[in-house]
Formats: C-alpha cells, sequence, structure tokens
C-alpha cells in the first residue's frame, strides 16, 4: 500500500513506463496470438491493461478519459499503445488533481471487497505487471524482441 501520493506517482511512472515500451514492441500481425484456444491473445491482453484503468478506477470516483471494456480489442498495435500511453497519464494526473495523500484512507466497495484506495492503487499496478508478464511470453512466442524491464533482455544485451 501507499502512505502517499508522491509514493504511487513514483512507482506509477516507472511502471507504465515500462509498460509502455512493451506496447511500442507490438505489431499488428502479433496482436492474434494465442497462448492456447480460450484464452486472450495478445492484442486482447494488452488492451485488457489499457481498460483496467478505467475499471478499477471507476471504483473510487476518479475521473479521467480512459477507454472502457465495451469498446472492442483495437487492430492496431500503435492504437493499442496510443491509448494506454494517453490512459496512464490520465491516472496520474487524476489523482495529483483530485486526491491527497487523506485520501489514500477512504475506503470504496471494490468488486465486493471494501479497499483503501492505497490498496486499490497497489491492486492496479500488481494487476498491470502481472498481464505485462503475460504478454511477454506470447511476444517471444510471436517472434518480437523485448525491451528491458528490470534490467536487459536477452534483446538489449
Amino acid at each position: 500500500m501507499f502512505s502517499t501520493l508522491d509514493d504511487f506517482l513514483r512507482l506509477w511512472q516507472l511502471e507504465s513506463t515500462r509498460t509502455a515500451r512493451l506496447m511500442e514492441c507490438l505489431t499488428d500481425e502479433s496482436l492474434p496470438r494465442l497462448i492456447a484456444s480460450g484464452h486472450r491473445s495478445l492484442g486482447d491482453l494488452a488492451w485488457h491493461i489499457v481498460v483496467s484503468h478505467r475499471s478499477i478506477l471507476d471504483k473510487t470516483g476518479l475521473t479521467f478519459e480512459a477507454a472502457t471494456k465495451d469498446l472492442p480489442t483495437p487492430r492496431n498495435a500503435a492504437e493499442i499503445c496510443a491509448k494506454y500511453v494517453a490512459s496512464a497519464a490520465g491516472v496520474g494526473r487524476a489523482i495529483e488533481t483530485q486526491w491527497t495523500n487523506a485520501t489514500l484512507r477512504i475506503a470504496d466497495d471494490v468488486y465486493g471487497v471494501k479497499w483503501f484506495r492505497s490498496q486499490t492503487l497497489l491492486a492496479l499496478v500488481s494487476h498491470e505487471i502481472h498481464h505485462r508478464g503475460q504478454m511477454t511470453v506470447l511476444m517471444r512466442q510471436a517472434g518480437l524482441s523485448l525491451p528491458a524491464t528490470y534490467g536487459p533482455s536477452k534483446d538489449t544485451q
């Protein structure tokens, strides 16, 4: 959990930059890549990260421009990346302007459970990192190069 908005905003800047770098490596041809039937494609995973900003943070009343989960997954990798970058920046701006450190201690009903907003922010970051990891597996299978994330990747050494 986060004790201050600055703690979250510093981590959000780092992690959203890492996600954006990964999204920049996607190609239109790679988006349909599946690990197995019945699972999300690479494009669907990327889009899920984009729309999760809104679907998770809507529970807190935070307002910002972002795609919603009722929109279909774009078939254009550059569009997914651009929507991600805009949404991630919107999250940061909204938190800076709409919340205070005291806001982090407000509890909201999030998916049927009471979470402090600091917990919701941690869940947002953890959720994104989780799906980013899934994306890297599918990206490797699709023959894409991966950027450095928490150190060099095989492709950046």
